[in-house]
């Protein structure tokens, strides 16, 4: 499964303004998949794919002032939102980016961590991205993708079954993630909880 990024655009674009009135209650799904990455005091993180910021503020208040916080997304309608709730920009939780997660303006090992919240079904390459992803991340730093919901969650939601060609099960996950320098090593995937955790290998 990938996306165009002009695809991306025009979907996430249309729906900016409203995103977080759609889904009201996704906030302690949120802190607690940041917990899960074991940030610490200055590290350095991405959120990838960071939509209206909601991870933003948990990333911030785990890597304290003297960390850094990275929202990078396509969709400018979507950065302006995180601009507006006060998660990013002057005064918010991150610098915010536009850009494409495929190709990052971040110096190659300058992050510990990165967090992809609904990101991997959106990538246009997912090897080739998510190996963008690894340039950026110093050896054995972390990934995590999330959803606050799982896999057949999401589909029942939008009138789907789940397919064994998702690229978020598992089966096939682990193999895209180890072609692309991460090695798998936490898989859940629940009715409350898709979380994925990956280290970065090298």
């Amino acid at each position: 499964m990938s996306d165009d990024p002009t695809r991306v655009r025009e979907f996430f674009g249309s729906r900016a303004a409203h995103w977080d009135s759609r889904f009201p209650d996704d906030g302690p799904a949120y802190t607690a998949a940041v917990e899960s990455i074991g940030l610490r005091p200055g590290d350095a993180v991405l959120d990838a794919g960071c939509g209206t910021g909601r991870a933003l503020p948990p990333l911030r208040a785990a890597v304290g002032p003297s960390g850094t916080v990275l929202g990078v997304d396509l969709t400018p309608e979507m950065l302006e939102q995180a601009v507006l709730a006060g998660r990013g920009g002057p005064g918010g939780s991150a610098t915010l980016l536009r850009a494409d997660v495929g190709r990052l303006p971040v110096r190659d090992g300058a992050l510990n961590a990165v967090f992809g919240a609904g990101l991997v079904s959106h990538l246009a390459d997912p090897v080739a991205d998510l190996r963008e992803l690894a340039r950026v991340v110093r050896p054995a730093g972390r990934l995590v993708l999330f959803h606050p919901i799982g896999r057949a969650a999401l589909a029942a939601r939008h009138g789907r079954e789940i397919t064994p060609d998702d690229l978020r099960a598992e089966p096939r996950l682990g193999p895209v993630l180890a072609e692309a320098g991460w090695r798998l090593v936490g898989y859940v995937d629940a009715d409350a909880r898709y979380l994925a955790t990956a280290v970065r290998e090298g």
